[in-house]
């Protein structure tokens, strides 16, 4: 097996998650460097760009996504369900210690004339890039890797309680809503599990961002953007 740092069947799952994480890490840092009147609320729309666009750059490995066309309409049904629980869990689950540190005050696109590119923006990102990218780095990479480091000759159905337990955990400390996180964790790695199937947590995951996003935008509360 090649090292770590020179396979790319990792790196092409790792780098998109980790250029996504990195500008999340870096936007307070880059700020007051920024020039004078710009929106970074538009550094969104740059980080899912770029995501997107290494994504397509490197799915020439993403051989797990070749199955698509073959997902029967009751696995469509089936993940979408999931994604509308999973939603339901993560608006409800909001107790103080449910959470890790306070939630911020998230993305608000206010009331000016780009407020509707502005969540548009944010809506097709999360619902589109940010699924497809996770589940590559959590679901395909990890819970497998943690299970065989070959982790490419790993069939999900092979996967037992250790990686998707650890993959679970690390999930929810990726999010304020540690709790909701962890949740949704095990209910994305077990119909991964199931199904055997990249594409159904992608689409879980899809559904349940997109409609989080339409409340978000309905209701405004943007801490959860």
């Amino acid at each position: 097996m090649l090292p770590i740092r020179l396979d790319p069947n990792i790196w092409s799952r790792v780098a998109p998650f980790a250029l996504y994480m990195l500008f999340m890490a870096t936007v307070d840092i880059v700020t007051p460097y920024l020039p004078s009147g710009l929106d970074i609320r538009w550094l969104y729309g740059v980080k899912v760009g770029l995501v997107a666009l290494l994504l397509w750059s490197l799915r020439s490995y993403y051989i797990e996504l070749s199955g698509i066309a073959t997902l029967r309409w009751s696995e469509w049904l089936s993940a979408s369900l999931i994604g509308v629980l999973v939603f339901v869990v993560w608006i409800s689950l909001d107790a103080p210690w449910m959470l890790l540190g306070d939630q911020s005050e998230g993305f608000n696109p206010g009331n000016g004339q780009y407020a509707c590119l502005l969540m548009a923006t944010r809506l097709i990102g999360a619902a589109l890039v940010v699924p497809l990218m996770e589940e590559l780095f959590w679901r395909s990479f990890l819970m497998r890797w943690i299970h065989n480091q070959n982790f490419l000759n790993v069939a999900p159905q092979q996967l037992g309680l250790v990686a998707l337990l650890v993959s679970s955990a690390l999930f929810a400390i990726e999010h304020t809503e540690w709790l909701a996180g962890l949740l949704a964790g095990l209910a994305y790695g077990l119909l991964y599990i199931r199904s055997g199937k990249i594409w159904m947590p992608i689409i879980a995951h899809a559904v349940t961002n997109g409609i989080l996003g339409v409340w978000v935008i309905h209701t405004g509360n943007w801490h959860y953007w």
